[in-house]
């Protein structure tokens, strides 16, 4: 019995909740929309505000019988304060830019590429020369086996195996040590 009482009051709540809401825009809808098409210069936006607008006259149904005014002067007030409030929003936003060619992207913080070469760098200390000067002419310098071969007067078979048993050399050295699974897995993956 109560359940059926809560829900043809519930009925009648949401029946005059639309008669309302239907009422409001039927009257002030035109006038809104155009209040709020000339303070946007969007039609979209204004149907927007429109829809905010009603929707705080819903929320609000006292406001609208209180007698303290019009009901298009709340409403109007209600549209230029979310009008105002969207302006203000958007200009407190960093302003959003295109991204082209021309662009340069933001970097990362660079900290761990100045380690990872130091770390390079002392580990090609600890190479002989043979494997150290190939390792540079292949990877450094950008040569291909052939061009390293013409470069260090070896035959290109011999740079082959001095870039491999160098890599194997550097993957030997620091594979146990903390820290450096990420750089000798990285090496592993130019093997």
């Amino acid at each position: 019995m109560a359940a059926a009482l809560w829900s043809r009051t519930r009925q009648k709540q949401r029946t005059s909740d639309e008669v309302l809401i239907r009422g409001l825009y039927e009257e002030h809808g035109g006038a809104l929309l155009a209040y709020a098409k000339r303070l946007t210069g969007d039609h979209a936006a204004a149907e927007d505000v429109v829809q905010e607008t009603l929707i705080r006259a819903w929320k609000h149904p006292d406001a609208l019988v209180n007698g303290k005014g019009s009901v298009r002067g709340w409403l109007l007030t209600v549209a230029r304060n979310i009008i105002t409030d969207r302006y203000r929003a958007k200009a407190v936003r960093p302003t959003e830019v295109a991204e082209s060619a021309a662009t340069t992207p933001v970097e990362e913080d660079h900290a761990d590429g100045v380690v990872n070469s130091m770390f390079v760098m002392e580990a090609l200390d600890r190479l002989s020369p043979d494997h150290r000067d190939v390792l540079r002419e292949i990877y450094f310098l950008g040569r291909s086996v052939t061009e390293a071969a013409e470069k260090l007067g070896i035959p290109p078979g011999t740079v082959k195996s001095r870039s491999h048993y160098a890599l194997k050399a550097l993957r030997d050295m620091y594979r146990d040590k903390p820290g450096t699974a990420k750089l000798v897995a990285l090496k592993e993956v130019a093997v």
